[in-house]
């Protein structure tokens, strides 16, 4: 049982592969995320929720080794408290402290736990390791227009079961219109209402899969925002300099053209 929830937990989100010769088509659905374009921004709500899913059901077996809990607080992500990171991490992790040669509860300092028990793929950077959509070789022109898509694969993926199953080798898999060929030896791990938000809001599997994926693009770019409005500022003050340099020479140049044309 443990080596098939391994097996499935690790080939959830692997590279492009194919359980069986001529699967069906890979569908990627364009989810309308809030941090997408070049002004967008994440939606601090829907990253608590999707930390929630992530906390409830994905941390099973799935780890975040390379994201500090501390970032939990930062105003451009989940906007904690740091008394909510510290009431976080403690109640829902335990990490092992060399010098006391045990384990103790979590604390805002620490990383969210890895999850090697299992041999799950780390989640800390999958959103960016992902690629959903693939334009004309070369060109990159749905990269272009819908960005690279590790969010969307994530969410098409977690909500691309159809319920149809197989055995094959030894192992069941799951039609899953997302994963390329079409079958997938993880079980589906949402399920409607499986996760109550506090909020109210839905919990479908979709939005629940749309969540969980944000939150994970937040993960893997957790300065998202703060780089886009540094590449705006940028792009604003080289715009500026432009225009001026292309006056300064206009000036410059303007006696010496106007004697050849006299």
């Amino acid at each position: 049982m443990i080596k098939q929830l391994a097996l499935g937990a690790a080939l959830a989100l692997a590279p492009v592969a194919s359980f069986a010769a001529g699967g069906g088509e890979q569908h990627i659905e364009d989810f309308a995320f809030s941090f997408e374009g070049p002004f967008g921004t994440y939606d601090q709500h829907q990253l608590q929720r999707g930390l929630q899913v992530y906390t409830e059901v994905c941390a099973a077996c799935h780890g975040m080794r390379y994201v500090p809990l501390r970032t939990l607080a930062d105003s451009d992500g989940v906007g904690f408290s740091d008394d909510e990171v510290r009431a976080y991490a403690e109640q829902n992790f335990e990490v092992f402290d060399a010098e006391l040669d045990d384990f103790r509860p979590a604390t805002p300092t620490d990383h969210f736990p890895a999850n090697d028990a299992v041999g799950a793929p780390d989640l800390s950077l999958m959103a960016k390791a992902r690629a959903g959509f693939h334009g004309p070789y070369g060109l990159g022109l749905n990269q272009l227009f819908k960005g690279m898509g590790g969010a969307e694969y994530i969410a098409s993926l977690l909500s691309g079961y159809t319920g149809e199953q197989k055995e094959e080798a030894g192992s069941i898999l799951y039609e899953n219109t997302a994963f390329p060929g079409g079958w997938i030896s993880m079980a589906p791990p949402l399920s409607d209402e499986q996760v109550e938000y506090a909020d109210g809001h839905s919990n479908t599997v979709h939005h629940m899969a749309e969540d969980v994926s944000a939150f994970l693009m937040w993960a893997a770019e957790p300065k998202m925002m703060a780089r886009k409005q540094a590449g705006f500022v940028g792009v604003l003050f080289l715009t500026m300099l432009s225009v001026l340099l292309y006056l300064t020479n206009k000036r410059i140049w303007a006696p010496i053209k106007g004697k050849k044309s006299a």
